[in-house]
C-alpha cells in the first residue's frame, strides 16, 4: 500500500496516511465542495489496510473547522477504525482542539459518545 499525501487548501485539510507506520493525520479546514469524493482515497486505502495483519494505528485529527458533510466522512473513517479495534487492533485516536474552541471540543466528545474505540481529547494551548 502506498502512502497518501493530500496537500491542504483553503477548503480542504492536509491528509497523510502511512500504512507502514500505522499513522493517519488530518489537519486544517474541511469544507470541500464534495466531501465524499475528497475523503474517498483515504477511505479506500483504509479499507485495504484493514485487511492486513493487526497493527497499532495512530490517528491525529486537528481540524480548525469542518462542515456537516465532512463530519459524516470523519465518522465513516472512525467507524472503519472501530471495526479494526473490535478485531483486536490497537487504535489510538487523538482529537486536537484549540483551548478556546468549545465547538471542536464538543465535536470530539460527540465522537467519543458514538464510538467504542478510545478517543483522546487533546487541548492545544498557545
Amino acid at each position: 500500500m502506498d502512502t497518501i499525501t493530500i496537500d491542504e487548501s483553503s477548503k480542504t485539510p492536509y491528509i497523510f496516511m502511512d500504512p507502514e507506520k500505522g499513522l493517519i493525520e488530518i489537519k486544517g479546514r474541511s469544507i470541500p465542495e464534495n466531501s465524499i469524493e475528497f475523503y474517498k482515497p483515504l477511505i479506500d486505502v483504509l479499507t485495504e489496510y484493514a485487511e492486513h495483519e493487526m497493527r497499532k494505528t495512530t490517528v491525529k485529527i486537528q481540524l480548525e473547522y469542518f462542515n456537516t458533510s465532512s463530519s459524516k466522512c470523519i465518522l465513516d473513517i472512525f467507524k472503519r477504525l472501530e471495526v479494526m479495534y473490535r478485531k483486536g487492533w490497537t487504535i489510538e485516536i487523538f482529537w486536537y482542539y484549540d483551548e478556546d474552541d468549545e465547538d471542536m471540543y464538543e465535536s470530539g466528545e460527540d465522537y467519543q459518545s458514538i464510538l467504542t474505540c478510545p478517543i483522546s481529547l487533546v487541548e492545544i494551548k498557545y
